[in-house]
């Protein structure tokens, strides 16, 4: 063989390897803990509260120091930039179907038939969520006559209303403009969540408004000042 042709065929695979799809989602592998086989999937999707820098912060924490398998999702373009304004996409979604339980941060999505039934069955087999912030107001954009129609927030208070029990209604104070202390009720700031949290924090946000809770199961453990 001729050193030139022996070059080619070197060459050829490192270009092949070169041009792989990079990967557009993270999975953690956990450390020992009581999280011991089971798998959390968060789910990212917000233009306005980063959950794509934040929720792998927490992901990786639930990994390593609590042994829970993770697995972080992201709104990405084409190309696999991550985009919070990409609101059809959602990275490998067929990760979903090994969920024991999902974290979302997400707003006004519309994502892919494939996507939605995925997330549907998972809900319908009872997985727990938790949903942070603008997840009253997930999903937006299915038009009328689309089998996820219902979904939109818009729509009797979609999917927040039907799933969470609220969906966004509009902001205290003005949006963008005006900050929001959040201040710990005195009875609750012994629970663990509040472990290491001053009685008060400030944000450069307003509020979201919903509805008071109906359950009686309900307990309010913060409030918020504008």
């Amino acid at each position: 063989m001729k050193p030139s042709a022996l070059i080619t065929l070197l060459i050829v695979p490192l270009i092949l390897g070169s041009a792989q799809t990079p990967p557009t989602s993270i999975t953690y592998a956990p450390k020992p803990g009581p999280g011991q086989g089971r798998h959390i999937v968060f789910l990212t999707g917000d233009e306005e509260y980063r959950g794509e820098e934040g929720l792998p912060m927490l992901a990786k924490i639930l990994s390593q120091r609590h042994g829970f398998k993770t697995s972080v999702l992201f709104s990405v373009d084409p190309d696999g930039t991550i985009n919070p304004k990409a609101t059809t996409s959602l990275s490998d979604p067929a990760t979903l179907d090994a969920a024991d339980a999902v974290v979302m941060l997400l707003r006004f999505r519309t994502w892919p038939d494939e996507t939605m039934e995925r997330f549907d069955r998972l809900l319908r087999a009872g997985k727990p969520i938790v949903a942070l912030r603008t997840s009253t107001h997930a999903f937006n954009g299915f038009p009328k006559g689309s089998r996820w129609e219902s979904w939109n927030y818009n729509n009797n208070g979609g999917f927040g209303k039907r799933v969470l029990g609220e969906t966004w209604l509009t902001h205290w104070g003005r949006h963008k403009i005006e900050a929001t202390r959040g201040i710990v009720e005195p009875a609750q700031r012994t629970i663990r969540c509040f472990v290491g949290c001053r009685k008060s924090s400030a944000t450069r946000t307003s509020t979201k408004r919903t509805r008071q809770p109906t359950r009686r199961s309900s307990s309010e453990v913060s409030c918020s000042k504008i």
